[in-house]
């Protein structure tokens, strides 16, 4: 029997898009010959993957776990949204998601990761679903946030099953007060960032690209009213104000009450709770964002899949 060589194993995979292990079973099972092993993956369905990975793929699901002082989203994308409602594919979101737990917040860890019962990684098991399933998917991104003392609350939008849907949002809250006491507002404050989606925590945190910009912009404004430039400066200075009520967290509005800043509600129930609160991040999901969508006829495609 020909050796199997982890170099053979490569190049199998790059020529199918199979995976690792599915490969070396391949070539196994062929005795080494490698346009055997392609036609053998090809038999079970698993060199479909390569075929499917230039497609786009920016439905699926953004997955959500929390475990106490800590927790994880994750988006995995499809081409369509009838497979977010496909059983297997939401047990692999589902399981990614509880991995994700252990890969702080790194894509390339998740992916590397081993898959539960499979022989597999995280990307090789995505590679035989995209098989089985027959479309492209991607594990496109992953998020985690930790507390030493508190809560990591959640919150899932347009939700498919529990735990899964259009968008995610996690919130770390360091506290001592009652867990679920804090927990409960947590989730309002993830309800909160799902709905007004802000840039950043703290105006401290605001990315200084995106302020420069904002800066530059609303100065071009004012000088094209004619005033004098000490008084433009106090005129972009009142707009930046308002700039950072829409885009940094804790000087929104909150949602919840419709009055109060995000600061002041979270002030309000440190003293409620008896402890104070500190909000140290959040994290925000919307599935496909960015993504450059085809603008092709959906329903020849679906046809073409029946055909199929």
């Amino acid at each position: 029997m020909s050796a199997i060589t982890a170099a053979l194993v490569k190049e199998l995979r790059e020529k199918t898009g199979a995976g690792m292990m599915d490969c070396k079973k391949a070539l196994t099972e062929t005795d080494g010959d490698m346009e055997a092993a392609v036609d053998w993956l090809r038999k079970k369905g698993l060199a479909a993957a390569a075929k499917k990975a230039g497609r786009t793929a920016s439905e699926g699901l953004v997955g959500l776990q929390i475990d106490g002082p800590k927790g994880a989203l994750v988006e995995v994308n499809s081409e369509t949204d009838f497979v977010s409602r496909n059983e297997t594919f939401q047990s692999f979101v589902k399981t990614t998601s509880e991995l994700a737990m252990g890969a702080d917040g790194s894509v390339e860890a998740l992916a590397a990761l081993d898959y539960p019962g499979t022989g597999r990684t995280v990307a090789e098991e995505l590679t035989h679903l995209i098989a089985t399933i027959g479309e492209n998917m991607s594990l496109r991104r992953t998020a985690s946030l930790s507390v030493g003392t508190g809560v990591v609350a959640g919150y899932i939008h347009g939700a498919v099953v529990p735990d899964m849907g259009k968008i995610g949002v996690l919130v770390a809250l360091e506290s001592t007060a009652d867990a679920g006491a804090l927990a409960e507002f947590g989730r309002q404050l993830a309800m909160h960032v799902a709905a007004t989606r802000p840039e950043s925590l703290s105006v401290e945190d605001l990315d200084p690209a995106l302020l420069n910009r904002e800066r530059e912009v609303l100065s071009e404004q004012a000088r094209a009213s004619g005033k004098p430039e000490n008084i433009i400066e106090k005129m972009v200075e009142g707009r930046l104000r308002k700039y950072y009520q829409e885009v940094v967290l804790l000087e929104q509005t909150f949602v919840i009450d419709g009055e109060s800043k995000v600061a002041s509600a979270v002030e309000a129930k440190s003293k409620e709770l008896g402890a104070p609160i500190a909000v140290t991040g959040f994290a925000r999901f919307t599935l496909g964002e960015g993504i450059e969508k085809d603008d092709g006829d959906f329903a020849a495609e679906v046809a073409a899949t029946l055909k199929a």
